[in-house]
Formats: C-alpha cells, sequence, structure tokens
C-alpha cells in the first residue's frame, strides 16, 4: 500500500499518489483500476466528463479491495452547474458506490444545460456555449450542499487559478480542500501553489509527467539528477518532484508495468532528492521551458499565468 499521505484542510488523509483515468479507453480502464489496486494504489481519480466511471467501478469490484480503502475522487461538469446533485448521483451509479472522497468543480465554467450537446454545447460561431448568467458562487453552495447530505466526504476545485478562487472564497461555508491543475516541471505555477498553501488548499497534479511523447522525459536537468541519485527514470525525479513540494500527483497509465513504476519510482523519489534538487527544478521552466499541454479554447479570461488572454 502506497505510503505517503497528505492531510486535508477538513482532517482526511488522501494518498499522495493516485491513478489518473482521463484518456483511458473503455476497454482498458477496468484493466488499470483493477491492476492499479492490486499493485498498491488507494488512490483514484475521475470525472463524469470522462466518460468511463462504469469501468472505472468495473475495476475496483474486480479489484477485491473494499471500497473504504479506496479514495475515489469525481468531478461536477460544466452543463451540471445548475444541477450539481444529478451529476454526482450519475457519477455515483457509474462507479456503483454511495459516496465519494472528493467531489472537484471540473472547471470554473458553466455551460448552457439545454445547449446542443450533453458534454460540449457549442454556439452557431463555434463557440463553446457558455451558461453567462450561472454565479460560480451559486455551484460553490450546490457543492457543499452534497458535503451536508453526505454523499461526499470533501470538495474541491479544478482548473482554479487565484483569481477564480476568490470569487468563491468569500462566501464558502467550507474552504475548498484541494485544486486540481496542470502541474509539472514545464510549468510548476510556483506563485499560485504559495497562493494555495496560504488558504491550506492542497494541489494536485494531472498530467504531472506531461502529454503523449512528453519532453518532460528527455530534460537534461531530471535526467541528470536521477543519475545522480540512483534512481531507475527521469519519469521517477517528476513525480518525486511534485511529492516533495507537497502535491498529489495522479499519473495516467494502462501500462501494468508502467502503473507499478510511477507508484514505486514516486516513492523512491521523495525520498532521494535534495532540496537542491528541489530548487534546481523549481528553475528548469523559467530557464525557457514554460510550456502547458492544457488548454481548451473556453473564451474567457480564467486568470492563469502563462495562458493566452482570448480576444473578443
Amino acid at each position: 500500500m502506497a505510503s505517503h499521505f497528505i492531510t486535508l484542510n477538513n482532517g482526511q488523509a488522501i494518498p499522495a499518489i493516485g491513478l489518473g483515468t482521463w484518456q483511458s479507453k473503455p476497454n482498458e480502464v477496468a484493466r488499470s483500476v483493477e491492476h492499479a489496486l492490486k499493485a498498491g494504489y488507494r488512490h483514484i481519480d475521475c470525472a463524469w466528463a470522462y466518460g468511463n466511471e462504469k469501468e472505472v467501478g468495473e475495476g475496483l469490484r474486480a479489484s477485491g479491495v473494499p471500497r473504504e480503502e479506496v479514495f475515489i475522487t469525481s468531478k461536477l461538469w460544466g452543463t451540471y452547474h445548475r444541477r450539481v446533485e444529478q451529476c454526482l448521483d450519475q457519477t455515483l451509479a457509474n462507479l456503483g458506490t454511495t459516496y465519494l472522497d472528493l467531489y472537484l468543480v471540473h472547471w470554473p465554467i458553466a455551460m448552457n444545460p439545454d445547449g446542443n450537446h450533453p458534454v460540449m454545447p457549442m454556439r452557431p460561431n463555434g463557440n463553446r456555449d457558455i451558461d453567462e448568467s450561472r454565479d460560480l458562487r451559486d455551484t460553490w453552495q450546490g457543492m457543499e450542499a452534497m458535503v451536508k447530505k453526505g454523499k461526499v466526504k470533501a470538495i474541491g476545485a479544478s482548473n482554479f487559478s487565484q483569481m477564480m478562487l476568490e470569487k468563491i472564497l468569500p462566501i464558502a461555508e467550507v474552504i475548498p480542500a484541494v485544486n486540481q491543475l496542470e502541474l509539472h516541471l514545464y510549468n510548476p505555477q510556483l506563485e499560485l501553489l504559495e497562493y494555495l498553501k496560504s488558504k491550506k488548499i492542497v494541489p494536485q497534479a494531472y498530467s504531472p509527467l506531461g502529454s503523449t511523447n512528453s519532453p518532460l522525459f528527455a530534460d537534461e536537468s531530471a535526467t541528470e539528477i536521477a543519475k545522480k541519485r540512483g534512481l531507475k527514470s527521469t519519469s521517477d525525479v517528476l513525480l518525486g518532484y511534485l511529492l516533495a513540494k507537497g502535491i498529489v500527483v495522479l499519473p495516467k497509465s494502462v501500462t501494468p508495468s508502467r502503473i507499478e513504476s510511477n507508484l514505486t519510482g514516486a516513492l523512491e523519489a521523495y525520498n532521494a532528492l535534495t532540496p537542491e534538487d528541489i530548487q534546481v527544478l523549481d528553475g528548469v521552466a523559467a530557464s525557457g521551458k514554460q510550456k502547458r499541454f492544457i488548454m481548451p479554447p473556453w473564451g474567457i479570461d480564467l486568470g492563469f499565468d502563462n495562458w493566452p488572454v482570448p480576444t473578443k
């Protein structure tokens, strides 16, 4: 079992290494979840919008690991900001569980619930059909209601900049437990991490290894540190670096050997990296390698650094 946990602001312990399930194909995800849990993972990251939560539930049951031993996260999709409980109930039914350990607002953007597509409604001009009359504060209160009903143990944000968090924090009865972000060597978001720390919001890293054919695997600084510390691969450094900064990592893989090495390698690197290593790695993006891989064309300003502000 993964031995590294981080304590959330509600006292819950979250396993610091989880299995990501984004872009996992339906015929792959059940097997990958089953294998991950048998290999020692105790944290699975899901989302309604991924379209594969039934298969995640199948993998959970096939693993034989009791539900109460697994930390399960899912996310509210944009077309359900006005129907928080309805989206959650679909997720619970798909997963085959009565509660979630953590429920996140997937993006701080509401979309037209009556649009021309259930997942990604579009306007005639090709722009995403944003529900501009929906107040993000009302969505957050809908999330808080799910905690009060006992359907979720904790709630949080995903893809929220400081600007977006400051829209909900003044009225929040429940402070977000986490903020799930694109965090990795080339997109460290150091200022946002400091802000989250000041608010006692734990950062989570999706795409912690970058994307398909990621340039991070060949990064010279990370590779050199891996060799210096006797680690098996550069990816170990990429994950251990984030763990050392108090960040939950959610590497995605459907390959059994990679699922296992992400878990063991991340923990080995976490224990091996020095403060000097972390300082070197913190400076890599600023040396000219800053890069985001995930930038959907929402058409509104999300308030992030290194994200193009849309033109009107």
